[in-house]
C-alpha cells in the first residue's frame, strides 16, 4: 500500500505560513522504497525531465541510506529538496510508474523529498559523476530561477567560470517570489542556492539584464556564451471593466509582496498588503491556489476561487486543490467575471459574473467554455486577485533586436539545443515556453548547459 505523508491540521495550518506537509517518516520512506520493483526498463526515468536514475536512488533508500540516495539524485538534479515539494510527479515520473497500471504508483516525489531532507551531506561538495572540464572560460547566466540555477550549476560542474545575474535582491526566481512558505520554505531554497554557490557559481543580485547590461554588452565584457532563463514574470489581465480599481491585484504582485517581501510577517517586515474579508481569486492553476491559500492566512474570512471550467479541467495539482478545499476555500466553477464593481471610493465591492457550460475540447486539450445567456449574477468581494497566467518581461527582447521571438514575447530556440537566433546565446524555461513547471524549466537548463559546453569546446571559447 502506498504511504501517505502526514499533513498538519487544516484548521491550524490555515492560520499560519508554516509548511503544510510533514513528508514521510523514516519508517514510511523505508516501506515505500521497498515497494519499488526495480524495473529493468524503468519508465519512470523517461517521465523525469532531468532524467534522474529513480530506481537507483530508491534502492539506496530501501537500504536505509538516504545520503547515497541524495548523491545519486544530485547527479542529475541540482534542486532535489525543491522538486520533492513542488513538482507535479503525478503527471511525470509517477504517471509512468509500472505499479500505477494496476494500483498505486511509487510516491517518488515524497521519497525525493525524504532523501533531500535526511540525506544532506555535511559539506556541499561537487557530488556529480559528470566529466569535469578544466577551463576558465566565462559564461553568463541570466535569471536565478529554476532554469538559471540548474544551468549555472551544471556549467560549473563542467568546469566553466559562471556568473549568474539576478534582477531581484535574492536568488531563486519563482521559488522565492512565487511559491508560498507553507508549500516551499525559503530555508530550503536558500540551502539549494548555497549548494550551487559552493560549486563556484558567482551570483550577482540587483542586476537587471536589459537594463544594467544588454546581451551584446555581456559579450563585450568577455563572456563567451549566455544563457537566458529570466522566466515569465509579467502578469496577464482579463481586460474587463474595473481591473484598475483599488483592491485588484495581479497574482505576481500579491505573491511577491507576501513571499519575497514577507508581508505575512508585517510589521516585522514593513511590507503592507491589504486584504478584504471577502477575496475572489480568478484562475484554476497552482498560482491561483497559492494566492487563495495565502489570502486566507492573511485574515480573509471568505475566499473563493472563480474558474471558468470544471474541477476536472483545473491545471493545478490535485494535491493543492484538495489542500485548499480542506482549508475552507470555496471553488466557484463554470463561472467567469465580466466586470469588477467599485464603491464611491473606487475600492472593489463586487463582481458581475456569468455562468459557463463546457463545449468541445480546444487546443489545450481541455473542453472549451461557453457563456450561458441569462445566467448573469453578482458575487460580493472586497479583493480580487488575477491568477490567469504570465508572459515574459519584454526588456531583454527589446534590448536585443536580433533575438527572434514569438508574437507573445517568448524567445524562439532550437528545441534540440536551446540555442537562439544569436550564436552563443541560449535560452530555456518560461522565457521560451511561457509559464510552466519548475522541473520543465530545470530540464531546459540542463539541456542548454550541455549545449553550451559543446558550443564552447567546438569554438575554442572564442
Amino acid at each position: 500500500m502506498r504511504q501517505k505523508p502526514s499533513l498538519r491540521d487544516p484548521k491550524i495550518r490555515a492560520k499560519d505560513f508554516n509548511e503544510v506537509s510533514l513528508g514521510f517518516s523514516e519508517e514510511q520512506a523505508l516501506a515505500e522504497a521497498k515497494r519499488c520493483i526495480q524495473c529493468k526498463n524503468p519508465q519512470c526515468v523517461k517521465g523525469c525531465p532531468v532524467n534522474i536514475d529513480i530506481p537507483a536512488f530508491i534502492r539506496h533508500l530501501a537500504n536505509n541510506d538516504p545520503k547515497s540516495a541524495l548523491k545519486k539524485i544530485k547527479e542529475k538534479n541540482n534542486l532535489p529538496a525543491v522538486c520533492g515539494r513542488v513538482c507535479p510527479q503525478e503527471d511525470q515520473c509517477e504517471k509512468m510508474c509500472i505499479l500505477g497500471k494496476k494500483g498505486d504508483p511509487i510516491a517518488i516525489g515524497y521519497l525525493e523529498r525524504f532523501a533531500s531532507d535526511f540525506g544532506q551531506e555535511k559539506e556541499n561538495s561537487n557530488q556529480s559523476n559528470q566529466e569535469v572540464i578544466k577551463s576558465d572560460i566565462p559564461v553568463a547566466v541570466v535569471g536565478a530561477g529554476p532554469a538559471g540555477l540548474t544551468c549555472a550549476a551544471d556549467l560549473a560542474k563542467y568546469g566553466f567560470k559562471v556568473t549568474l545575474f539576478e534582477s531581484l535582491h535574492l536568488p531563486g526566481g519563482v521559488l522565492s517570489y512565487g511559491i508560498p512558505e507553507f508549500r516551499l520554505p525559503k530555508k530550503i531554497v536558500n540551502d539549494e542556492v548555497e549548494y550551487i554557490k559552493s560549486l563556484g557559481v558567482e551570483i550577482k543580485c540587483n542586476a537587471m539584464i536589459g537594463g544594467l547590461y544588454t546581451i551584446d554588452e555581456l559579450f563585450k565584457l568577455g563572456y563567451k556564451a549566455v544563457f537566458i532563463g529570466s522566466g515569465a514574470g509579467l502578469p496577464k489581465f482579463m481586460n474587463i471593466p474595473g481591473e484598475n480599481l483599488n483592491g485588484v491585484y495581479s497574482a505576481n504582485e500579491f505573491l511577491t509582496r507576501v513571499n519575497l517581501m514577507k508581508a505575512y510577517l508585517f510589521p516585522e517586515y514593513m511590507t503592507p498588503v491589504k486584504i478584504g474579508k471577502k477575496v475572489a481569486v480568478i484562475g484554476g492553476g497552482n498560482v491561483a491556489m497559492d494566492s487563495a491559500r495565502s489570502a486566507l492566512r492573511l485574515g480573509a474570512s471568505e475566499v473563493k476561487i472563480i474558474y471558468r471550467r470544471s474541477k476536472e479541467e483545473m491545471p493545478a495539482r490535485i494535491e493543492e486543490i484538495e489542500n485548499a478545499i480542506d482549508e475552507g476555500i470555496q471553488l466557484v466553477l463554470l463561472t467567469s467575471p465580466t466586470k469588477i464593481i467599485g464603491d464611491e471610493n473606487n475600492w472593489v465591492k463586487a463582481m458581475d459574473c456569468i455562468k459557463m457550460e463546457l463545449g468541445e475540447k480546444d487546443e489545450s486539450g481541455r473542453r472549451s467554455f461557453i457563456p450561458i445567456k441569462g445566467s448573469e449574477h453578482i458575487i460580493e468581494t472586497n479583493t480580487v486577485i488575477m491568477a490567469i497566467g504570465q508572459s515574459p518581461n519584454p526588456l531583454i527582447g527589446n534590448s536585443t533586436p536580433n533575438l527572434s521571438r514569438q508574437k507573445w514575447g517568448g524567445i524562439i530556440v532550437d528545441p534540440k539545443t536551446g540555442q537562439t537566433s544569436i550564436p552563443g546565446v541560449f535560452a530555456g524555461g518560461d522565457i521560451v515556453t511561457g509559464a510552466a513547471t519548475v522541473i520543465s524549466a530545470m530540464g531546459a537548463g540542463k539541456l542548454c548547459a550541455e549545449s553550451i559546453k559543446n558550443y564552447l569546446l567546438n569554438n575554442g571559447g572564442k
